[in-house]
């Protein structure tokens, strides 16, 4: 596993930073998966990220480990994911997410894969 990602299961939570129009949108999230040098953040259609991160690539994911100064900013590039057998894998590295969606192939799961392009440690 990555030193970004050991980081990021460590903080339990993150932000991830989305183009939204003009301006930025971050919003909370906890279940990450790294897989073959890439991570994947699942979502759904109930809320706005899935088409921020369809419309434009570019995003972030920001965290901060508690009650230190250590933290985290990752830059990539989001590309949607319909691989079952990667949802799949992401609800087996995730369970939380079996609270969420019935099965891989859910329609509401939508899985993204970012492929990382700057990792920042401070």
């Amino acid at each position: 596993m990555s030193k970004a990602y050991d980081f990021l299961k460590e903080c339990g939570s993150f932000f991830v930073l989305t183009i939204n129009d003009d301006f930025p949108a971050g919003r909370p999230f906890g279940a990450i998966m790294e897989h073959e040098g890439k991570l994947y953040i699942a979502t759904n259609p109930n809320n706005k990220v899935h088409q921020q991160l369809r419309d434009h690539r570019n995003m972030q994911i920001l965290a901060k480990k508690e009650g230190t100064r250590q933290w985290l900013r990752i830059t990539g590039h989001a590309r949607e994911c319909t691989d079952l057998d990667m949802k799949q894998r992401m609800i087996e590295a995730c369970p939380v997410l079996v609270k969420h969606y019935q099965s891989a192939d859910d329609p509401k799961l939508l899985l993204f894969a970012i492929e990382i392009l700057e990792t920042e440690f401070h």
